[in-house]
């Protein structure tokens, strides 16, 4: 898989994942809401920089943005702040049922 490719990859999950996640309000942890918020900013931050690299052609750039990006939603999700699933790709045999 190509470096792009894999980039591209990367940033579409980080997307769909901002955009289908649920905040949760959980007694059992120990940061703020207000925590939580600064932090989807620092990976709405990171994502706007992985497109920016990738659109510059500085990849490696970008995939570490995004790494960066998909780092922090998972902390998030660990710490119980967040639910949301990466999204998957379709088998063959999924897209044959559906059609």
């Amino acid at each position: 898989m190509s470096l792009e490719t894999l980039t591209s990859k990367y940033i579409a999950s980080a997307e769909f994942v901002l955009k289908t996640m649920q905040q949760k309000n959980s007694a059992s942890i120990s940061i703020t809401s207000e925590d939580v918020n600064d932090l989807i900013g620092y990976i709405r931050d990171y994502l706007a920089d992985a497109k920016y690299y990738k659109t510059s052609g500085k990849l490696e750039t970008s995939l570490t943005s995004i790494a960066y990006c998909e780092g922090l939603l998972d902390a998030l999700r660990l710490l119980g702040a967040v639910k949301f699933e990466w999204p998957t790709k379709k088998t063959e045999t999924e897209t044959e049922i559906e059609k």
